[in-house]
């Protein structure tokens, strides 16, 4: 099977049998998992004992052999298999005095190299934004583009390639809120960064969603740990709203909203999207037809639904209409010192994520525990999953109401329920829009001036930063807090902070500042996240998102049909971007 290698352990021993158990280099502080009994050779028939096994190849193996009597060791291997590869250990005695026994490792058939099909689609795309380039150039020659004029309706040519439109005019598309507003001051003035910024991590997201090839870095860690992909990108989406949040309720007091009016539509928007994510986006779909039975309640768009209305309220209640220069005694500081009530707020608010975390008796677990439970911590937590997070969810939600298959189960063999988005974490993720709520303040109070806004932007990523090393001690496992988003550890909001500060100070160079890069294609489903965000979801298993594949065992297949479904979904963004529609709430 796919991620699997083919392992023959042949035993030459005279009785005792042998048994062969594995531990995955991922899992920290495992027990060791039984694979197979190997009975002993026939010394009659000179024929030794045989076992086969399947081994995982994602990540190296501790392969543990001993006595199926006395439980003696007899040789241990550390060694990453291929995939699809054909092994045999073969175990023999080198010396009948001393009883030295030997394991040697046997290559019968090679691995495939599964990451080349990675390599095609990279090359593939980049053919694709060659000739696009290319294109592009050609159009700037009057010849080329007379010629284009020629061949095609002037009015149709000059809407294809014209790639610097500004944004839509809000009055044109299709929007929950009648009024003239989309979070910004103005077409005009709307910063491309930030849709180009949403839009790449959705991009992202809906192609690890759609299963990212099957590959095991497009995954989310088991536990501590590693940031792959996935476990960045809906921590962006709660920055980048986060920073919406500051531009859009200035914009809309500058429009003459009042305070009420901002306030209702803060409660309309986080009630519709926590909707949408209990009713259309349930995972739990999958254990049958949706009942209260086995209905999750915390989900992706729930979280952001509360989070938004966490921080747009807190932020409301101190925000100005007129964004003019602060008139304190630090003027440098004059996007954080008017705002010292909400920094109070989250600290008291990280404050209960800590004693709660760190001092709530949890049944039959230590203190503090922050383990995923299972066979982790050598198996003394098996139902410790989550520590106080877990346990909290399952005291208030119920086990049948939680997430049924986390991401802990894999390589840590946890049966508990465990919910990524549960109530706990919400606390983390409120603090993390917070952190994008300051880059939208930067922008505002240094509109005008792009290089303070840079230099600010670097100070933050800094800062976070540090903060992530000191709380980590720079390692996966053994620091004060682990890096862990199925915690959303305060470790972890601070390190995706910092890397969403530095990414958003990329693209605003690249896109706003310098203009060399119009934001295209990500600019796209980033002004249309919430219908790409939840067609992805409802459509999963439609044509053209889905088909019959001839092989399912081959990472090819699947990284063709989620590429295809992803681009599917920029192109109809892209559409719609054309056609002035957006579906905002």
């Amino acid at each position: 099977r796919m991620d699997q290698a083919l392992l023959l352990v042949r035993n030459e021993l005279p009785a005792p049998g042998l048994n062969v158990a594995a531990r995955s280099g991922s899992c920290h502080q495992c027990l060791y998992q039984f694979l197979a009994f190997v009975p002993p050779s026939n010394e009659s028939l000179r024929k030794p004992g045989t076992a086969s096994v399947m081994v995982d190849t994602q990540h190296p193996l501790t392969l543990l052999l001993n006595s199926s009597v006395g439980d003696r060791d007899l040789c241990k291997i550390q060694y990453h298999f291929g995939e699809f590869g054909n092994y045999s250990l073969v175990v023999k005695t080198l010396s009948t005095s001393t009883q030295t026994v030997s394991c040697d490792l046997i290559i019968n058939e090679g691995p495939i190299n599964s990451y080349l099909p990675i390599l095609f689609a990279f090359l593939v795309y980049m053919g694709i934004l060659a000739i696009l380039i290319a294109g592009r150039l050609l159009m700037k020659i009057d010849p080329v583009r007379n010629w284009v004029y020629k061949k095609l309706n002037p009015r149709a040519t000059d809407r294809m390639i014209n790639s610097e439109l500004g944004s839509p005019n809000t009055t044109e598309s299709i929007n929950c809120d009648p009024t003239p507003q989309s979070w910004s001051t103005g077409s005009r003035q709307r910063l491309r960064s930030l849709d180009t910024f949403r839009g790449l991590s959705l991009v992202i997201m809906v192609f690890v969603n759609y299963g990212g090839g099957k590959y095991w870095f497009f995954k989310h860690e088991s536990w501590n740990g590693k940031l792959h992909f996935p476990s960045a990108l809906f921590s962006r989406f709660v920055f980048i709203m986060g920073t919406s949040i500051a531009l859009a309720l200035g914009s809309m007091l500058r429009w003459g909203s009042s305070k009420w009016k901002v306030l209702r539509k803060i409660l309309w928007r986080s009630f519709v999207l926590i909707l949408l994510g209990i009713i259309i986006v349930n995972p739990n779909y999958c254990l049958g037809p949706l009942s209260w039975d086995n209905l999750r309640i915390p989900g992706v768009l729930q979280r952001l639904g509360f989070t938004y209305l966490v921080v747009a309220a807190l932020e409301l209640l101190f925000t100005r209409a007129d964004s003019g220069a602060w008139e304190g005694r630090f003027p440098a500081l004059q996007d954080i010192l008017p705002y010292w009530p909400q920094w109070i707020f989250i600290l008291v608010l990280e404050t209960i994520w800590l004693c709660l975390t760190f001092l709530l008796p949890v049944p039959d677990c230590p203190r503090g525990y922050l383990g995923p439970g299972g066979i982790g911590d050598f198996g003394k937590y098996p139902n410790c999953t989550g520590g106080a997070a877990g346990y909290i969810d399952r005291l208030l939600l119920g086990e049948k109401h939680m997430y049924q298959h986390p991401s802990s189960a894999v390589i840590y063999l946890s049966t508990m329920p465990y919910d990524p988005e549960g109530i706990l974490g919400t606390i983390n993720s409120i603090v993390m829009a917070f952190f994008g709520l300051q880059a939208g303040k930067i922008t505002l109070f240094y509109k005008d001036q792009p290089k303070q806004i840079m230099r600010r932007f670097i100070i933050w990523g800094t800062v976070m930063g540090i903060i992530s090393a000191i709380l980590t001690k720079c390692s996966k496992e053994e620091g004060f807090i682990p890096i862990n988003k199925n915690l959303w550890s305060i470790s972890y909001v601070t390190t995706m902070s910092c890397f969403a500060f530095i990414l958003l100070l990329l693209i605003y160079y690249l896109v706003d500042v310098k203009k060399w890069w119009s934001g295209a294609p990500f600019l796209y489903p980033g002004m249309n996240s919430i219908l790409v965000y939840i067609g992805h979801q409802v459509f999963a298993n439609y044509f053209p998102f889905k088909w019959k594949m001839q092989d399912s065992q081959s990472h090819a297949e699947h990284l063709t049909q989620n590429l295809i479904a992803t681009t599917l979904w920029v192109i109809i963004s892209y559409i719609l971007y054309r056609r002035r529609i957006f579906w905002k709430i």
